[in-house]
């Protein structure tokens, strides 16, 4: 017997009387399209929820959760509106589907279709719980694929096959953003890449500037300049590798007039590769204002995906650029410190000497020396 199931469009929950019989019915479709609060409670919660019906003069609509909160309303203890238990089965249901094959390529009605929700309801959803939309998702996970391939020494034609790009053109488009490099170079670890470094000393230590061709690739700090020079050896063994300290200098002379409170931003042109949400964090990163700092949470709000709290941290750990896109500025909610990929006293440095010049003006001078 076959079941036919309706899935409600974009526009089914777009007019108040439309939300309101989806409220009396206690549609469970409509969870997560709006949620509906009741003056008289002060209590805003999900469409099925099995309480009391309300009058409808006292029912007023919000797309969103934070929208209710803001607007006074506590969450209903009954059905837990800003849970995501029921969710979160749908968004593992979806994610699976698009798992199960990375060379299909499914749309968000299909995919809908697999989960019985709405479309518009599942992309919310998902961009919510995931941090990212079903198909940046699944560009994600073709890019992964592509990665292990090389990796595991498949040569570009089937790893290209493999991963569910549809041909070399559109994986040669996606490959600079998702790999940073173009296939074949990432598979030989930079076979045929050139890449030209330098260390130097600074107030925060030694560190290390590396660019190919296209521009910088990493920046790092340590505390020993031939550790670095390791380190990245051992991320692009098959490149060549030329110390070169007259062609890096102009962008080792910006990072020191950045420490000394007499440059703000960077003027920096960026080789790295990155994930569809990575690189939405990093954007949101460099938003931030100099002197200024951001939560976790902050972020993962500002991407419209207040529950990707720990994909912004992690997103902030893999940032291979230091100061460039400026992770240091990224806090706990509280205003405590977090771990920091070149060390929380550098973290911590870097802040006081932000604000110090942020109060001062640009050309002020602060103490960013007391990192030992």
């Amino acid at each position: 017997m076959n079941i036919a199931f309706e899935i409600p469009s974009e526009n089914t929950f777009s007019s108040d009387e439309s939300r309101w019989q989806a409220v009396v019915e206690r549609d469970p479709h409509a969870d997560g399209a709006f949620f509906f609060a009741v003056r008289t409670t002060g209590v805003f919660c999900r469409p099925s929820c099995a309480s009391r019906a309300p009058r409808r003069e006292n029912v007023e609509f919000f797309p969103t959760t934070n929208a209710a909160e803001t607007a006074g309303y506590r969450p209903c203890k009954r059905c837990q509106p800003t849970s995501l238990p029921r969710e979160l089965a749908i968004v593992e249901r979806a994610c699976k589907a698009l798992d199960a094959d990375p060379q299909q390529r499914l749309t968000l009605a299909q995919l809908s279709d697999a989960v019985h929700v709405s479309p518009f309801h599942l992309q919310r959803l998902f961009t919510r719980v995931v941090g990212v939309s079903p198909r940046q998702y699944q560009a994600a996970r073709r890019a992964e694929a592509l990665r292990d391939g090389l990796q595991r020494g498949q040569n570009v034609t089937r790893a290209t096959h493999d991963a569910g790009f549809g041909s070399p053109s559109r994986m040669y488009e996606a490959a600079s953003a998702e790999l940073g490099m173009t296939p074949s170079v990432y598979r030989r670890k930079g076979a045929g890449l050139t890449v030209h470094f330098a260390t130097a000393d600074t107030p925060l230590g030694s560190v290390l500037v590396a660019a190919t061709d296209k521009g910088i690739c990493k920046i790092a700090f340590g505390d020993d300049p031939r550790a670095l020079e390791g380190e990245l050896a051992a991320e692009l063994s098959q490149a060549e590798r030329i110390e070169d300290r007259g062609r890096v200098q102009p962008f080792i002379a910006q990072i020191r007039a950045y420490l000394e409170g007499t440059r703000e931003r960077f003027d920096l042109p960026l080789d790295i590769g990155a994930t569809a949400f990575q690189q939405r964090v990093w954007d949101a990163l460099r938003r931030i204002p100099y002197g200024e700092t951001r939560s976790y949470s902050d972020i993962a709000d500002a991407l419209g995906a207040p529950r990707a709290v720990r994909a912004v941290a992690n997103a902030c750990a893999s940032n291979p650029v230091a100061l460039a896109i400026p992770c240091h500025r990224v806090v706990h909610k509280g205003g405590g410190l977090s771990g920091y990929r070149w060390g929380t006293p550098r973290k911590a440095a870097l802040l006081k000497a932000e604000r110090a010049h942020d109060a001062a003006g640009p050309r002020g001078t602060a103490d960013v020396d007391e990192f030992a």
